[in-house]
């Protein structure tokens, strides 16, 4: 079964669309929720969710699937599977300090929610009333494409029609002290994807393909394997994040290379869904030829490589 990628959404201080990933505006501030989406339901959201809701909005409405009178499909046929590393890492900070300083009991009530590790995900599903399987990955450097390819194997298992993956990484002091004062992107990407029939019973264009996804050990290995299944040599490749510097020049030598990083900041588990929303960037600009989203390290016990092709639109 062939999966489409139908919608986008992105929102980033530098960035409100797929083409501006590979080219970014020079200077902006950051996200305010309330100015995407309304003040409604973002009290007691932390800001995560808050910019998770901005995206799923952006790419749902981009989709087709959703417009001023709500969800256009049943919301049964849309799954949700949502990569955050750092999410609610400020939530849960605060709670083990009040009760370290103070009791259990001493917690706030709205902050209960928010300290469940699948609040990103859950909170999208609620507000969009979108019903299929629910899935929220948190699995380190290889989360966002992960997150894409369980998405993919929803729909090819026919578990739902359509699938809506958000990666999300929000910036506050709880996310700096973690990762020793690093700049993370505080915004958040969403892909709609779904069946190439799906697409075409709506009407939908689709700008790209989902292809190969192959997860290993190394980074290296994963590429040989991503090559061998493909077929294809990629046009353009989006960089692991971490050390990207480092990433020998061997490497897929010649094929012009990505680094979202270097843009916009640590993206952690979003990293790889903003990976596939750029290469819809890309391929909207006019880029053809195979893309590669990558993740991991050689020196990673996890890495993984994910192939989108362009498709012109209808």
């Amino acid at each position: 079964m062939t999966v489409v990628v139908s919608g986008v959404g992105v929102v980033l201080p530098r960035a409100r669309s797929a083409p501006e990933l590979m080219a970014p505006v020079a200077e902006a501030p950051p996200v305010e929720p309330k100015d995407l989406v309304g003040r409604k339901g973002l009290r007691y959201k932390d800001r995560a969710t808050q910019l998770a809701y901005c995206a799923a909005d952006a790419a749902l409405r981009h989709a087709g699937l959703l417009d001023d009178g709500g969800l256009r499909v049943p919301g049964g046929s849309v799954a949700v599977v949502a990569s955050s590393n750092y999410g609610n890492l400020d939530t849960i900070c605060r709670a083990i300090d009040t009760i370290a300083e103070q009791t259990a009991a001493a917690g706030s009530a709205m902050d209960l929610p928010n300290a469940s590790s699948n609040v990103i995900a859950s909170s999208v599903a609620i507000r969009f009333g979108l019903r299929g399987p629910n899935l929220m990955l948190c699995n380190g450097a290889t989360s966002g494409l992960d997150a894409v390819h369980w998405a993919a194997t929803l729909i090819r298992g026919g578990r739902a029609s359509r699938a809506l993956v958000l990666g999300v990484e929000p910036d506050n002091e709880s996310v700096r002290a973690f990762t020793g004062g690093a700049r993370t992107i505080d915004g958040a990407a969403a892909l709609v994807v779904e069946s190439e029939e799906s697409a075409a019973e709506r009407g939908a264009s689709a700008p790209a393909v989902l292809g190969d996804y192959v997860r290993g050990a190394g980074l290296s290995r994963t590429l040989d394997r991503l090559a061998r299944t493909t077929g294809d040599r990629p046009a353009l490749w989006h960089l692991p994040e971490q050390r990207a510097a480092a990433v020998p020049d061997t490497l897929l030598e010649g094929v012009d290379r990505h680094d979202l990083a270097e843009e916009f900041g640590l993206g952690s588990g979003a990293l790889g869904v903003l990976q596939c929303a750029a290469a819809v960037g890309w391929f909207a600009q006019g880029g053809a030829g195979p893309v590669y989203a990558t993740a991991g390290t050689d020196t990673d016990d996890a890495s993984a490589g994910l192939a989108l092709h362009g498709r012109a639109a209808a």
